[in-house]
Order: C-alpha cells, then sequence, then structure tokens
C-alpha cells in the first residue's frame, strides 16, 4: 500500500510540473537535487596515466550498490547535449559513500576525451542503475584467475578488492596487460597487493615496452596456473583480440566452462560477402536524410549522414539506440540473425542494413 501510495504520489507531482520532469526544474536549484534520477558529484579527479582519468563521486539516495564486475551508465552535457556510456566501477562491491570509476579516453572515445580533459571537482554527472552478469559467483572461486586489457581493469580490479574486503584466504592470480608501466592506473595498488598479500599473484605485461622493460602480448604460458588449478575460474575483460586469444587457449584445453567475460568493444567492421554485395538505400524518414549502404551500422551510417541518433554503449547492452525499423531488412551482427518485420523496433548500433531499409530517425 506504502509503494502504490509513493508511486500515486510521484505521478501527480509529475503531472503538475508538466511539460518538463520534475528533475529539469530541481536542478535549477541544485544539480544533486532529484526525484527520481540518480546523479553523482565529483569529489575527486585524478590523472594517474596520460590517458586516463579517476573519478570518485557522492552519488545521490537513489544509487543501488553495484557487485564487482558490473557496469553502470554515466552521462554528462557536452555542448548542450547529453551524452551516455557504459563503465565499469572499480571500488569494492558494498562499498559505502562513494563511487570510482577510471575511464581511459581512447582515440575515438568523445566522451571519455571529455571525461579526462574536462572534468573537475564539482561537476555532477548522471548515473544509470548497476547492470551486467559479469560477476563473481556466490561461492567464491576455490582459485579466482583475473585477465584484463588496457581499461578492462576496472572491472576486474572490482573483483580483487572485493575479495580482499572480504578477507579471502584462496589463491588469486591478477593478469593484466597494457601498453607500458607508465599505462597502468592502477599499478601502485596492484604492486602493494602483491606483497602484502600472499595468496595474491600479479602478473604485469607490456605490448609496447618502454626501455627496460619486458614486452609480450597474450602467451599461453601466462595462464600455466591453470594446469595445476583444479579449481580456478578465469574472469576476462579487455580487447577484442586479447579475449579472442584466451578463449582460443581455453578451447583447446576444453577449458571453456571455466571462462567467464566480458567485452566491452565489438567489431562493427561490414561483413563482405562476395556473392551478397552491400546494396541499398538507408532513408531516415523524420530527418528526410538518406544515404547508400555502407554496409556499416546503422548508427554509425546515420552518424556519417549527420544525424545525431541517442545511444549509449554501443555494444547492444543497453537498448538506448532502440529505433523503429518502418521497412527493409536487417543483419544483427552479434548473432547473424536477419529480421525483416515492418513497423519493429531494432538497436541501431547492432544491427546493419541489408539492401534498402526505411528508418524512424
Amino acid at each position: 500500500m506504502a509503494s502504490r501510495l509513493s508511486g500515486l504520489i510521484e505521478r501527480l507531482v509529475e503531472a503538475t510540473a508538466t511539460p518538463y520532469p520534475v528533475d529539469r526544474y530541481l536542478e535549477f536549484v541544485d544539480p544533486m537535487l532529484t526525484w527520481r534520477e540518480t546523479k553523482g558529484k565529483v569529489l575527486d579527479v585524478q590523472r594517474r596515466t596520460d590517458r586516463t582519468v579517476t573519478l570518485r563521486l557522492e552519488p545521490t539516495r537513489q544509487w543501488k550498490e553495484h557487485e564487482a564486475g558490473q557496469y553502470v551508465e554515466v552521462s554528462t552535457v557536452i555542448d548542450g547535449v547529453r551524452h551516455r556510456r557504459f563503465f565499469s566501477p572499480a571500488n569494492a562491491a558494498n562499498a559505502t559513500g562513494t563511487i570510482e570509476l577510471t575511464v581511459t579516453a581512447h582515440d575515438d572515445g568523445f566522451v571519455s576525451k571529455h571525461l579526462r580533459d574536462n572534468v573537475k571537482v564539482g561537476d555532477v554527472l548522471g548515473l544509470g542503475t548497476p547492470a551486467g552478469d559479469f560477476t563473481l559467483p556466490v561461492e567464491r572461486p576455490a582459485h579466482t584467475v583475473l585477465v584484463s586489457g588496457g581499461s578492462g581493469i576496472t572491472p576486474v580490479i572490482s573483483m580483487l578488492r572485493t575479495l580482499i574486503a572480504e578477507g579471502h584466504t584462496d589463491p588469486i592470480t591478477f593478469v593484466h596487460y597494457a601498453r607500458n608501466a607508465d599505462d597502468v592506473a592502477y599499478a601502485n595498488e596492484l604492486t602493494t597487493v602483491a606483497h602484502a598479500y600472499d595468496n595474491v599473484d600479479v602478473q604485469l605485461h607490456y605490448t609496447r615496452p618502454s626501455a627496460g622493460e619486458e614486452g609480450g602480448h597474450f602467451r599461453p604460458e601466462h595462464l600455466d596456473v591453470l594446469a595445476t588449478s583444479a579449481g580456478a575460474q578465469v574472469f576476462l575483460c579487455g580487447p577484442a583480440s586479447l579475449m579472442d586469444e584466451v578463449r582460443t587457449f581455453m578451447e583447446a584445453r576444453g577449458l571453456s566452462d571455466r571462462l567467464h567475460s566480458e567485452a566491452f568493444t565489438i567489431d562493427t567492421s561490414p561483413v563482405i560477402d562476395p556473392n551478397q554485395p552491400i546494396t541499398g538505400t538507408v532513408t531516415y524518414t523524420k530527418s528526410e536524410t538518406e544515404n547508400e549502404n555502407d554496409g556499416r551500422t546503422i548508427l554509425e551510417q546515420a552518424e556519417a549522414a549527420g544525424l545525431n541518433p541517442e545511444y549509449g554503449c554501443r555494444m547492444g547492452i543497453c537498448f538506448s539506440c532502440t529505433a523503429v525499423r518502418k521497412s527493409g531488412c536487417t543483419r544483427n551482427i552479434l548473432t547473424g540473425e536477419l529480421d525483416s518485420e515492418t513497423d519493429q523496433p531494432i538497436q541501431i548500433c547492432v544491427n546493419a542494413p541489408v539492401g534498402d531499409v526505411d528508418m524512424d530517425l
């Protein structure tokens, strides 16, 4: 009864606030005043490497604690337009009070570059609800193997911190791949942990080593520990090349059932079939715009045509980019599935046109 009454009050308040949601009015008073939305105030900013920024946020009351390994939608306004991306909190699960995010600015990362270069103490960011199944099992593994590359370190550093906070004493192996030693945002912490806890083994491998550093991409011997640890479970997050190599390694040894992974990028390059050349026109009805189909996802083609459709993760996870396909056929680049049902909502970040397609954009 209480929850139904609360919901009724919320709807009544929002009805009186038309045409804008209540939160749009509250943020004029104080950006951290919210009715429904979750926000986070930046309390601390650290730029530990040339490519990263580590933010400590104080969330509003709506924040729901994350599980180690999950991701959260983060939104920020750039030149008057709100942009959304997904990042994994790096702090331990159930840590109270603040949220830690480490953002790596990639070469084509519009939002990540903005956060690295411009965010400051006192800024307020939008926060979504933590989500994702890349988490530690309730019954912790007898041996936890954490493998990451680049910015994929954040979900697994959360797992490491969580296990340490729980007083976990079973073996933990932490394997991370970075360009060089200066590119590891958590280098000092990992060194300290390796010396402080006898059950934690930290391995750092550098793909573009500086002078005096030993280089190395993934090699099977980096996971030799699996041969002597029957209870080991592997948690993997990183770029596609690393993910593919580790998956191949695990499959070859019949250990695929021990691998748990989270990808933070997907390959959206056109798939060229010589028997079915890329043809057709993509029409954006609302915008009265069209372009010749080049095989990329609808999101990428719409952006190239000068449109600014809403999107979030660009990986098919968040459904922020859903738009209606009025007619035509599209292919899901994750599953290969073809779909030509009319007036069908689709995710434009993971669907590519097959021939002529009309989108309600």
